[in-house]
């Protein structure tokens, strides 16, 4: 007797153990899977594009709301921040509001409390953290501009393909979508999301208009200008889409050479707006009693504030004479 309920209990214990497995994996899946991820990355960039039906947009919020969790929804509702949901999908990540802020504001503690550890002054200790928190905002600039970069190097190929596929008989959704499907990532996904738009509802226009939303591209804007123009006048959109893909070539290729001829006088800038800043943690780390005084004695500060003024006006002079806009 003892033996068959000891067996029933095994038997039951290992059915509420299999039961309970089979319901975390469900949950995990259903809201932290690679479905959900991409239904939720997806939402995020039509809330990005900033869609122009107000209640479309509406809705588009309620459903964004419902499967975020609470800090998140309740940030979504802060005024400015939809612009920091904008630069994180324009960074081509999965990082989320909460995720950005959550680790920049950990890397601000942490250099606050490590610079406090290692017995530096309290006042150092809020610039080494606001240096620290400010890693994760130069990362996501550094992949928003990699990101950028890569598109508009693939979107002279693209309308290439528009443009064939136009002169074929296809549509234009059917053109997108076909760009969206051949193209890598980022320009394919971003097409594909376009399509999807359009697909799901949305006018042309404003699917367009999105994705010029989404992307802060000029050569990007000339593309969607020239569509919305041709939709409203008329006209063989394939050779405009032809003439748009040859212009943004020869930009290209004059870019290439700016930047290499500007290479040299980059550099130096990077090297003279680097060495003061080197050479002060130098000195600090050799001597810091000698180095606070910089900062702890009146003239010191009188000449830091000084420094760093022409220090600023000296990196805007070096910036706007090596950088040409093409």
């Amino acid at each position: 007797m003892n033996d068959q309920f000891l067996t029933i209990a095994l038997l039951l214990l290992f059915v509420a153990v299999f039961v309970a497995l089979e319901a975390v994996y469900l949950w995990w899946n259903a809201t932290r899977g690679p479905e959900a991820s991409r239904l939720a990355k997806r939402l995020r960039m039509i809330s990005a594009g900033g869609h122009s039906d107000p209640q479309a947009l509406s809705l588009l919020k309620r459903r964004l709301g419902s499967n975020s969790q609470a800090l998140e929804r309740l940030m979504l509702r802060i005024p400015r921040l939809a612009m920091i949901d904008r630069f994180l999908i324009q960074t081509g990540t999965d990082w989320s509001i909460t995720n950005y802020l959550g680790i920049s504001a950990g890397l601000f503690v942490t250099g606050c409390f490590g610079t406090l550890l290692l017995s530096r002054p309290w006042e150092v200790a809020p610039l080494i953290g606001a240096a620290c928190a400010a890693l994760p905002t130069l990362y996501l600039f550094w992949c928003r501009h990699k990101r950028l970069k890569r598109f508009e190097t693939l979107l002279p190929e693209t309308l290439d393909m528009i443009g064939r596929a136009l002169r074929a008989g296809h549509a234009l959704p059917s053109a997108l979508q076909m760009a969206g499907a051949e193209m890598p990532s980022p320009i394919g996904e971003e097409f594909q999301q376009a399509f999807d738009e359009i697909n799901f509802g949305i006018a042309a226009q404003d699917a367009l208009q999105n994705l010029a939303r989404r992307v802060p591209s000029t050569d990007l804007s000339f593309f969607v200008i020239a569509v919305l123009i041709q939709r409203e006048a008329g006209g063989n959109l394939s050779e405009i889409l032809t003439n748009i893909s040859q212009v943004i070539r020869e930009r290209l290729k004059l870019l290439g050479k700016v930047q290499a001829l500007s290479a040299e006088g980059r550099f130096s800038g990077l090297v003279l707006c680097a060495l003061p800043f080197a050479t002060g943690l130098l000195l600090y780390t050799i001597d810091a009693k000698f180095m606070s005084t910089l900062w702890t004695d009146p003239t010191g500060i009188k000449m830091l504030k000084g420094g760093l003024f022409f220090m600023f006006l000296g990196a805007l002079w070096m910036r706007g004479i090596v950088r040409i806009k093409v």
